[in-house]
């Protein structure tokens, strides 16, 4: 009789719910990676737009030009809050969603941890039951001579 693991679809279940969790984590963690890089390109733009404006301020230049460095360090800063914002919600779905990972990889190890155990306590019975067998053959042999 073949080994027949009786929780095998919730193992399955389980296995599909972590690959799923797992997914949802590095859909987190790209975004995230995402928003960094933004915020980082935006501090490099800053400080662009502040040196420019320095350079300006090194000689006569028309007012337009300073107003529009000091826009654009503005919009740059107002980019950056949302963005850090962003950052931290996206922080703690990072947590929340490695939370839920580790439950799903905890729940599906125990099952394979039991698909395991079981499957190896099969394998001991059926290897007795196979030396039984050789047991019994050979005292049958013996005991006709």
């Amino acid at each position: 009789m073949p080994f027949r693991f009786p929780l095998a679809a919730v193992l399955l279940v389980r296995e599909h719910a972590e690959k799923r969790e797992e997914r949802a984590l590095k859909a987190v963690q790209i975004e995230l990676a995402r928003v960094v890089r933004e915020v980082d390109e935006l501090d490099a733009a800053t400080v662009l737009a502040h040196d420019a404006r320095e350079e300006e301020l090194q000689q006569p230049t028309p007012s337009f030009r300073l107003h529009d460095y000091q826009r654009q360090i503005e919009e740059a800063a107002e980019m950056k809050k949302t963005l850090l914002q962003q950052l931290h919600a996206l922080r703690q779905d990072l947590a929340r969603q490695m939370r839920a990972y580790q439950a799903a990889h905890r729940d599906r190890e125990a099952l394979t941890d039991m698909l395991q155990t079981q499957r190896e306590a099969y394998e001991q019975r059926q290897e007795r039951e196979r030396q039984k067998q050789i047991d019994d053959i050979f005292m049958a042999r013996h005991h006709r001579r």
